[in-house]
């Protein structure tokens, strides 16, 4: 037999023919022995025995992806070979990996950077039937499926939920879509920036349509797109959990519509309780006053009044006892109805001083406060260097005996006591792990591989990988 391959699979599965003759390939039999799973992260880690294959492309499904690697998870991301993610091609900027191009050139955009770290790609083509049965034998090796494709768009590969569950009735499989399997929206593509403006954010985000520029705006961040990600980790968590407890895994429905409009937070629920739908205030808060970016002398600072107390401490320090005596402003809901004045008034105290000067008097009188950095004077900050939010990966040369570089990356911001994240692995370049993965997880040989790569179903190697 042309295709000597170790069978991974321990329940029934279909047998299928090898698309270039009659030859079957073995790793599509019935009851074969499992291979040991090698998870090239830390084994103490939370999710170290966890195996997740990625079939998402651009944030929300990566952002998934990347924290449940974080976490310990093996994550396998599967890639178009020649191109792979869209967003390795997202810039500039372009990172300069180890053994690339003095520009950058053959680097990966620092978004794709953002996002997939701790994972091992490969290059499959899934839309030919004999790519879609390696990543069926993947799939059945997975606790996790996480794809976010259009809806149904897997299905006419065999790779949707109930295709797959059929041989892995343990699997937890996460569809991250822009409005969800149902509805009449279903079908439509979705998109951040969409979301964002159809949810209602944008309505509550910019300056009123009565200030100077006042219009709709998007946050800086792709924001849906990271909270998606995050639900749908939550919620693999959960499956994970009632695996556990059942056996039985199944299919997780997140909509990027649906996260954003529970992300309203008060704001949906200022409008459920009052039916008047919450319009743009700028940097102002709805239901907090002051509560907003006031101009000082030299700059702009936030001023973050949380209640009555922390007002009165704060008029103390502006020398302006008697505001916090006054019925008009004593109270919250008092500075709230009667914004339009107070605020006029807080605007001429702040401009007498530098922000310096009012952080650190506001600060010393335990008033909350803050400074609005850019990114750079974030980075720069004593706290979040101290807290160690920047980080760097090795990013070794796989073309030198010696040598390499590192990746920046950004620290995820949960801290665990006793199994602390490791970042152990970067960014992979595209297809980099396409044999390792398979010789481990399918136990192709190198006659297989060449075979696969020869007729287009793998990507090209990876120069310098390991045979």
């Amino acid at each position: 037999m042309r295709c000597e391959l170790a069978v991974i699979l321990n329940r029934r599965a279909p047998v299928c023919p090898d698309i270039a003759g009659d030859e079957r390939l073995p790793y599509f039999g019935r009851r074969m022995p499992l291979p040991r799973h090698r998870n090239p992260r830390s084994m103490s880690a939370p999710l170290s025995q966890i195996r997740v294959l990625e079939l998402s492309r651009i944030l929300a499904g990566p952002w998934a992806g990347q924290t449940l690697a974080d976490l310990g998870a093996s994550v396998i991301k599967v890639e178009r070979p020649g191109t792979g993610d869209d967003t390795r091609s997202w810039g500039p900027p372009f990172a300069k990996r180890a053994g690339g191009d003095a520009d950058g050139s053959t680097g990966d955009a620092a978004y794709f950077l953002c996002a997939n770290r701790g994972k091992r790609s490969v290059t499959i083509d899934f839309t030919r039937p004999e790519g879609q049965r390696i990543v069926t034998a993947l799939a059945r090796r997975s606790d996790v499926v996480i794809e976010n494709f259009k809806v149904g768009g897997l299905e006419k590969y065999g790779l949707d939920y109930a295709s797959l569950r059929t041989d892995n009735p343990g699997l937890v499989y996460c569809s991250i879509t822009g409005f969800g399997q149902t509805g009449p929206y279903r079908e439509r593509p979705g998109y951040d920036f969409l979301i964002q403006g159809m949810s209602g954010l944008m309505s509550i985000t910019g300056e009123p349509d009565s200030a100077p520029g006042g219009k709709p705006v998007k946050v800086g961040v792709a924001v849906t797109d990271v909270l998606s990600g995050l639900y749908a980790v939550v919620a693999i968590q959960g499956a994970l959990a009632h695996r556990a407890n059942t056996g039985k895994g199944q299919h997780i429905d997140i909509s990027l519509l649906d996260v954003q409009a529970a992300a309203l937070a008060n704001q949906a629920l200022n409008y459920l309780v009052s039916g008047r739908a919450p319009g743009r205030l700028g940097n102002a808060h709805p239901n907090i006053v002051p509560y907003e970016a006031l101009q000082t002398s030299d700059g702009y600072i936030i001023l973050a009044v949380g209640n009555d107390n922390q007002f009165a401490r704060f008029c103390k320090v502006a020398g302006r006892r008697e505001l916090a005596d006054d019925e008009r402003f004593a109270s919250n809901p008092s500075r709230v109805e009667n914004r339009g004045v107070l605020i006029p008034m807080l605007g001429d105290l702040m401009r007498a001083r530098s922000s310096a000067d009012w952080l650190a008097a506001l600060e010393q009188a335990g008033v909350p406060c803050g400074p609005i950095n850019d990114i750079e004077q974030l980075f720069a900050d004593p706290q979040v260097k101290a807290r160690g939010l920047q980080i760097a990966i090795p990013d070794t040369d796989p073309t030198a005996e010696n040598g390499g570089a590192n990746l920046p990356g950004v620290a995820s911001p949960i801290r665990y006591s006793e199994t602390p994240i490791r970042y152990e692995l970067p960014p992979p370049r595209l297809g980099q792990h396409t044999d390792e993965v398979l010789r481990e997880e399918l136990q192709l040989d190198a006659a297989e591989l060449k075979r696969l790569r020869d007729l287009g179903i793998l990507g090209d190697r990876v120069p310098g990988e390991e045979r």
